[in-house]
């Protein structure tokens, strides 16, 4: 009887996301017929061809010289990982951002080097324009020395301007950080930011999604930004022109339900046109001090009870079976952690008539509570 050992799980997992043309929802799609990533990359021809959305071309590929030239890559990658001391992250971990996991482009494998927590009670994404003014640094250090009671993951881009900003000002404070990199982790960019990615490693932690010696292409910044809007509470827009990456992660923010809020600029300040135009548009609360920030992510009511809510957060994988820590999984994501039975369903990718089941022993359990409307919520 043949032995899987963490390794060996990991080493498919890892190949799974290295062919060409299977992006991450049809790697789920596979899983999810699969049972892993080693049963995908063993299934035969015919099984793969009865998965809805897996034509002829990725029966082909899973199944032909690509499938050694995956697995030979990922032996690389787990080599260069474990040397580095880099973590890899398929979305199927418990270390994998769980907020960021319920939104549907979400990365299926991430490369994290660091000592934090991405799974904090309290994460909040700064971001803001490369093009930084002096009044925009300064509202980026108070707006930190705000969250210091929350001690808050802060996560932004590792770019110039605001991105940078937020970053030295958290390792100021003491709070960690990280940084969502649109490069290989080998790959720091801008170098000039070197020194403090190399704090950050030790006070917070550098993410990607992208595989080691990937460059800095343009069209891996927009993908960047999502990771940074999925795997927070909220986000922060400090100082955005018009157009911007900022403004991108804003609107990204927004598609994932999450809270947006914006500092407003001097009136003829090109650097916070973005942000003005945000609040106008009724897309972004206004911030002007920490409690704006607190009630809309109802972080103030948390303040007294943090101990409470950390305890309230923390389940025990072992004591569910997969598909119920799944749906725990997405109510713990979720705005004030309650989502509609239907919502519920998608995010977690599971059949609805499946997760009302597993709600249904949850609540028996004691886990979750049934609310009018059709939607759940922890207890």
């Amino acid at each position: 009887m043949s032995i899987v050992t963490p390794t060996d799980t990991l080493l498919h997992e890892v190949a799974l996301t290295l062919f060409p043309g299977i992006g991450p929802q049809l790697t789920r799609q596979l899983m999810s017929y699969g049972g892993s990533a080693k049963n995908v990359l063993h299934l035969p021809p015919g099984k793969l061809r009865k998965i809805p959305g897996v034509g002829p071309a990725t029966v082909a590929i899973l199944t032909g010289a690509e499938r050694t030239n995956a697995l030979k890559q990922a032996e690389a990658t787990l080599l260069k990982a474990e040397k580095d001391g880099v973590q890899l992250l398929f979305y199927t971990s418990k270390a994998y951002p769980s907020r960021l996991k319920t939104i549907a482009d979400a990365p299926v494998l991430l490369y994290y080097q660091g000592t934090a927590d991405l799974n904090q009670p309290k994460t909040i994404a700064l971001v803001g324009t490369r093009q930084a003014t002096d009044y925009g640094r300064e509202q980026t250090e108070r707006l930190v020395r705000g969250l210091v009671p929350h001690r808050p993951l802060v996560v932004s881009g590792l770019a110039y301007g605001i991105d940078i900003a937020a970053h030295r000002a958290a390792l100021q404070e003491g709070l960690e950080t990280v940084g969502v990199m649109a490069t290989g982790l080998d790959v720091i960019y801008p170098h000039a930011h070197r020194k403090t990615a190399e704090k950050m490693r030790e006070q917070g932690g550098l993410l990607t999604e992208f595989p080691f010696g990937t460059p800095p292409d343009k069209y891996n910044f927009p993908a960047r930004n999502r990771i940074i809007a999925g795997m927070s509470d909220g986000t922060v827009v400090v100082e955005a022109t018009r157009k911007g990456g900022a403004l991108i992660t804003a609107e990204l923010a927004l598609s994932y339900d999450k809270d947006v809020l914006a500092i407003p600029g001097p009136l003829n300040s090109l650097a916070s046109e973005g942000c003005h135009e945000l609040i106008k548009a009724s897309k972004a609360a206004l911030y002007s001090e920490p409690r704006d920030l607190e009630q809309l992510l109802n972080w103030d009511a948390a303040l007294h009870l943090q101990g409470k809510f950390k305890a309230a957060t923390v389940y025990d994988a072992d004591n569910f079976t997969p598909e119920e820590y799944q749906v725990i999984e997405v109510l713990q994501a979720a705005p004030n952690r309650e989502e509609h039975l239907d919502t519920l369903a998608w995010k977690a990718q599971l059949p609805i008539h499946q997760v009302a089941s597993l709600l249904l022993s949850l609540e028996f359990g004691g886990v979750v509570k049934a609310m009018p409307g059709k939607r759940f919520g922890l207890l």
